[in-house]
């Protein structure tokens, strides 16, 4: 498994210091079974899953095979698309339910 941190993913991740243990340990989670962990997301965030470290607190992340399985590829454009093997998992973001869906 290829996994991808993102610098908006990083630079939350030293915001929300106090929760790092548990970012850690759901991305362990995500890592070890990307699909039935997190939710896919739909509309605007298609290709997207979603899954909350704590109750209003969220991980955004890709899973690069599904994504092509799905054709969400098409839409999301990635820069690294053809870079990145289907087993590859890239964390965009992490933060508070609002805040992580206003950004994209």
């Amino acid at each position: 498994m290829e996994v991808l941190f993102s610098d908006a993913f990083r630079e939350s991740l030293k915001k929300h210091s106090a929760i790092k243990e548990a970012v850690r340990k759901k991305v362990d989670m995500i890592i070890e079974n990307p699909i039935t962990l997190g939710e896919p997301l739909k509309g605007n965030f298609r290709g997207f899953y979603s899954c909350p470290v704590r109750r209003s607190f969220l991980i955004i992340y890709l899973y690069c095979g599904i994504c092509r399985k799905k054709g969400d590829d098409k839409i999301l454009l990635c820069n690294d698309c053809n870079d990145c093997p289907d087993n590859t998992i890239k964390f965009i973001d992490l933060g508070p339910h609002d805040k992580t869906y206003g950004k994209k």
